[in-house]
């Protein structure tokens, strides 16, 4: 995923030297009677205010929205927008009586990519005067596949015309391929997301429900309790939407969790401690980013070291961001050893929440935010993370009402337990 953003970094940068490009063009062919700086800036305007539509797909939606603005851009006379199958999604503008003329060389540019040029001399027309003198019919390419096609009419001269189109075509390609890239990421997270519940331990749920199920006849008001807390935990880790959540709503989950687990463990065996500060409570964070955590520490940590031992979750106020940590004492182990299965976890399938959690910090919030873990053979095992409090995009999806609440956070200074 780290290697998705790097490429839409360059193909930014790309399409801002394209457009630089483009605005020279288009300041030195109209003679404008202002400054050079003060048409760049209105071609810059124009150009900003369309790049949101094209990040959106082409589709008819941003082709009826973008159009006008790649129209007003160019200073021409129409815009069409045709999509890989050869449907026209927008045409703003005149002359679009020619349309049907047009549609050979459009079918012919979606096969080849090579852009056409129509002379209004070379067809029929009837309709005097005629806005149209000449049109351009220009590919629109994504990583060196056809996506649809850029159409522009213009009255002028026919070598600006297509100088200009074909600049606009590259800095539409650049967005809808920046398009396509937020989308493979996007699906790319989800599927991490799905990893990670797949990793929830099956040993757990069926654990969870053996210790509930064992409750009923000695204790039912417990064992009532454990399993509205275990309704909520199984609602909230295989809800079907969102990458993002608050912390406060891991923190919840995590507490379900450990709920569940101390009732089977016993409290002497598995000890406990949340320290939250309530202003880290709204810092967004990738969904599942600490239950994985904190079920690697009682599964790997605690289980396996008589007498149990402790975990403990802190959410610490660091300035911009906010310091998280999960931290148990239990049997750690050999740090390069870690490091050999981290790398090898796609194949051995060990620790393979870890490694997808330490992606997905680093593709949401930039290559800095790593996990960082410190761990040494029977002293346990102490997983950090930094989450900035704001980051462009990251913003969670609101969660389904619930039919009971959920297990509440204390209120002060840190919440604890």
């Amino acid at each position: 995923m780290a290697e998705l953003l790097t490429e839409r970094t360059v193909l930014t940068t790309l399409a801002a030297l394209a457009v630089l490009g483009m605005f020279v063009l288009l300041c030195r062919a109209r003679r404008v009677s202002t400054s050079v700086e003060d048409a760049t800036l209105a071609a810059l305007h124009r150009v900003t205010r369309a790049a949101p539509y094209l990040r959106e797909g082409l589709n008819q939606e941003s082709a009826d929205k973008t159009g006008p603005h790649l129209r007003e851009l160019l200073a021409c006379v129409a815009v069409g927008i045709v999509d890989g199958d050869g449907t026209l999604l927008t045409w703003d503008g005149e002359a679009n009586h020619h349309y049907a003329d047009l549609r050979t060389k459009i079918e012919q540019v979606l096969r080849t990519g090579k852009r056409d040029f129509l002379d209004h001399g070379d067809v029929v027309c009837e309709q005097r005067p005629c806005p149209m003198r000449h049109a351009a019919v220009v590919p629109l390419e994504v990583e060196g596949h056809v996506r649809g096609v850029l159409t522009v009419i213009a009255d002028g001269d026919r070598k600006r015309l297509l100088r200009a189109a074909a600049e606009v075509a590259h800095h539409v390609s650049t967005q809808l391929e920046l398009a396509e890239l937020q989308e493979s990421k996007e699906r790319l997270a989800q599927a991490e997301v799905r990893a990670l519940r797949a990793q929830i331990s099956p040993h757990f749920i069926y654990n969870a429900l053996n210790t509930i199920s064992s409750l009923i006849r000695t204790d039912p008001e417990h064992a009532r309790d454990l399993l509205q807390e275990f309704a909520d935990f199984t609602r909230y880790s295989f809800r079907n939407s969102g990458l993002y959540t608050t912390l406060a709503d891991e923190i919840r989950n995590i507490d379900r969790y450990l709920t569940l687990e101390s009732a089977r463990f016993g409290p002497d065996r598995l000890n406990v401690q949340l320290k939250i500060a309530p202003e880290v409570l709204p810092v967004v964070v990738p969904f599942l980013a600490l239950q994985p955590l904190v079920e690697n520490a009682v599964r790997h940590g605690l289980a396996n070291k008589p007498g149990g031992g402790t975990v403990s979750v802190t959410a610490e106020d660091n300035g911009s961001e906010a310091l998280i940590s999960v931290d148990d004492d239990g049997i750690g182990m050999d740090p390069e050893l870690l490091d050999a299965e981290l790398a090898n976890a796609h194949l051995t399938g060990a620790h393979v929440g870890l490694g997808n959690i330490n992606n997905r910090m680093r593709a949401t919030f930039g290559n800095d935010y790593g996990l960082v873990v410190e761990t040494e053979k029977g002293a346990g095992m102490k997983v950090i993370m930094r989450v900035p409090k704001f980051a462009p995009g990251v913003r969670p999806e609101p969660l389904a009402p619930v039919d009971e609440p959920g297990v509440g956070l204390a209120a002060g200074p840190a919440a604890g337990r």
